[in-house]
């Protein structure tokens, strides 16, 4: 018997034109800050929707990923922000299943869109 190893290699996509447009808009120390900041934020609410998760609180888990979706757009991270909308999507209509791969899918891709972001905003300055 042979057993199957299945990886996801999630691709990252970023918008490296809002990053810029960013540090264009608010010069490169307040667009820094704003980065910044969305991205604890972002840290921060990955963490409320692991706990909404495991206390199957949809409604939790919908609120804090459209947030995640918002600032995922603010500061380019494309692919997570969609799919944020996703997972917010399905908590909305109480979907557990699609929650569940969603949320899956959003922990994956999660890291890689963070340290992405950081490689683009470093080529920035």
């Amino acid at each position: 018997m042979e057993i199957a190893v299945l990886r996801h290699d999630e691709v990252v996509r970023l918008d490296p034109e809002r990053v810029m447009s960013l540090y264009a808009e608010l010069g490169e120390r307040e667009a820094e800050h704003v980065v910044e900041r969305a991205m604890q934020e972002m840290a921060l609410r990955l963490g409320a929707m692991e706990r909404d998760w495991r206390r199957r609180d949809l409604a939790g888990l919908g609120r804090d990923a459209r947030t995640v979706a918002r600032l995922s757009h603010q500061v380019g991270m494309a692919t997570m922000g969609r799919v944020a909308a996703d997972v917010a999507a399905a908590a909305a209509a109480m979907d557990v299943t699609a929650c569940a791969a969603t949320f899956a899918r959003l922990r994956r891709i999660g890291d890689r869109s963070l340290a992405a972001v950081w490689d683009i905003r470093d080529m920035s300055g």
